[in-house]
């Protein structure tokens, strides 16, 4: 099997690990008193760094995943009074507080920086 495949896949399990614990941490936290909705994407991005990428576009796959965690965490946190289903919330992402579209983009960057910074350049 391809070497840069193996990778590839090692880096993508552990984004979606570390989103699924940054998402369950987030949620913890929170019933704490304590905001912090950039841990979701933030894990996905520090897990996705136990591997290295072989291409950009894995780290844009992880930056992704970072960015589908944190909306989804926000979501299952604080679905909209006017209808909590799923397509109403990203109908209505620009009625989202800025505080929280700044946390999920930082998590999002940060999924995407971690691997990116890490990745395996094939000469």
């Amino acid at each position: 099997m391809d070497r840069r495949l193996v990778n590839d896949g090692v880096v993508l399990i552990g984004t979606l690990a570390g989103a699924a614990v940054g998402h369950l941490l987030f949620l913890w936290i929170a019933s704490q008193g304590f905001y912090a909705l950039v841990l979701p994407g933030g894990l996905a991005g520090l897990a996705a760094g136990i591997g290295r990428a072989s291409s950009r576009a894995t780290a844009l796959a992880c930056g992704a995943i970072g960015l589908v965690a944190g909306l989804f965490t926000e979501w299952r946190f604080a679905p909209f009074a006017a209808d909590p289903g799923i397509g109403y919330f990203l109908t209505h992402l620009h009625q989202l507080r800025p505080l929280t579209l700044a946390l999920i983009a930082v998590g999002a960057a940060i999924a995407v920086w971690v691997p990116l910074r890490r990745r395996t350049v094939v000469a």
